[in-house]
């Protein structure tokens, strides 16, 4: 038998993943905000850091989206 909703705790982790992924962004954010007019190579590699952190939380939104079935085929127009 297939289930036809997805587990509850599969749903938290989508909402983790969300919170996780929100939290990423608003570092990226905060970090552009304090960014000085002539960045410098430490505020490039933190910059690095947060743009990685940021994607891999995305990446594990949708992981976690599809697994509860939220996939989308394609959100690009053709």
């Amino acid at each position: 038998m297939t289930d036809l909703y997805p587990a509850a705790d599969d749903r938290e982790v989508l909402r983790q993943a969300a919170a996780a992924h929100t939290t990423a962004v608003r570092n990226v954010e905060a970090f552009l905000r304090r960014l000085p007019e002539v960045p410098d190579p430490a505020d490039l590699a933190e910059y690095a850091a947060l743009l990685t952190r940021e994607e891999q939380t995305r990446a594990d939104r949708q992981t976690a989206a599809d697994d509860v079935g939220l996939a989308i085929a394609s959100l690009e127009s053709e």
